[in-house]
Formats: C-alpha cells, sequence, structure tokens
C-alpha cells in the first residue's frame, strides 16, 4: 500500500498546481453548502466519471470544508502520478490484502476530526450520464470500522459546457444522516436518491 506523503514544500507546490489546474480548465466550479459537525471527520462518498472528478472536491475541500484531504486512489494511478500522494492519496489494490489494508487506513483516518477522506465506492470509471450508481462492497467496512467518528456527506458531480468554452462543474452535496446500514444495497440506494434528484436539478439547468 502506498501512503500519504507528509512533505510541507511539496505539499505547497501541489496546491498551488491544483489552483492552476482548476482555474485553467473550467469556468466555474459550483457547489452547496451543508451543515457539518466540526467535532467530527467527514467521508465524502462520491460519483467517479472523470480524471477531474478528485481535483474538483480537493477545490471544494479547500475552500469548503477546509479539512486535510485524503483519498482512495487506485494503486496504479498512484505508481503514474506519485506527485498525488503529496495531496493526500492513499492506495487500494485489488489483492485482498491489499484492500483490507487500504480500507482500515480510512477508517483509522476518519478518526480525526480534522479529516477528510474521499472515497469512490463505484470502485472504476463509469459514464457521466448513467442513470444508475453501483458501489463496491469496502465502503461498508469504513463505515462499520469508524462509525460515529465522522459526518458522512455524498457528492454528486456534472460537468457540463453550456455556453462556455471551458466546462462547468455542478457539485450537489448532501450530509446524510448515519445508519446501521445492513449491507451495501442500502447505502447504495439511499446515495441513489441524492444522485437521481441532482440529476434532474442539473437537467433543468437553463443558461
Amino acid at each position: 500500500m502506498i501512503y500519504p506523503k507528509q512533505n510541507i514544500i511539496l505539499k505547497t507546490v501541489f496546491n498551488i498546481y491544483v489552483r492552476w489546474l482548476t482555474a485553467r480548465h473550467f469556468h466555474q466550479i459550483n457547489y452547496n453548502q451543508i451543515d457539518t459537525d466540526s467535532n467530527r471527520s467527514i467521508l465524502l462518498i462520491a460519483n467517479h466519471f472523470s480524471v477531474w472528478d478528485t481535483f474538483v472536491l480537493y477545490h471544494i475541500n479547500r475552500y469548503f470544508f477546509k479539512r486535510k484531504f485524503h483519498a482512495m486512489v487506485l494503486e496504479g494511478t498512484i505508481l503514474k502520478e506519485p506527485m498525488l500522494s503529496y495531496g493526500g492519496a492513499f492506495s487500494v489494490s485489488k489483492s485482498s490484502k491489499g484492500i483490507l489494508q487500504s480500507l482500515d487506513f480510512a477508517a483509522e483516518l476518519l478518526g480525526n476530526p480534522g479529516n477528510l477522506v474521499l472515497i469512490y465506492p463505484q470502485g472504476k470509471l463509469y459514464s457521466n450520464l448513467v442513470s444508475e450508481v453501483i458501489f463496491e462492497q469496502g465502503v461498508i467496512r469504513i463505515i462499520a470500522k469508524a462509525a460515529g467518528k465522522f459526518n458522512l456527506v455524498f457528492a454528486t458531480t456534472f460537468i457540463e459546457n453550456f455556453e462556455n468554452f471551458k466546462p462547468v462543474a455542478n457539485v450537489y452535496l448532501k450530509a446524510e444522516t448515519q445508519q446501521d446500514w445492513a449491507n451495501v444495497t442500502q447505502l447504495q440506494s439511499v446515495y441513489q436518491q441524492q444522485y437521481t434528484t441532482a440529476r434532474q436539478q442539473q437537467t433543468k439547468i437553463i443558461k
């Protein structure tokens, strides 16, 4: 497993790079504000459809949540882009031992109220046009191990150009009440409601 690396200089460089990259690529990054408990960490569950997802949510964390950012990222991605580890990325691999190690590390991070952990439960990239999201099992282990220590926040992101040459990212946030999820299907069903509502809002946007 590849852990996040601590280097204040490279962390600063990464912050500057993300700020430059998002400003250069996007016309706007929009999001709604929600209430969270400052005495608890944040588990951010999001849809995953492009390389931009993590950068957009990193940007929102920097200006809104203001927690120490962490994201579970495929090991191959970090090996190709090692700078990501200085931005809080940690790896997950397909081996059973590697997956458990990454899931337990994510749960451990959530024990610190100053942390935010971003997870993509879909496990891989899907089109931004899909109407249904399917979760893999691992997120339930994280929730069970870190129960009661975090704010559960759903994020649904859609990116469109509208009349702009640069795309607009709209991120729909929702603070979700934690429950004793019996299985990942229940969690997936609740996220699906948020996703469907956000998708409907997105299609109603008139410029």
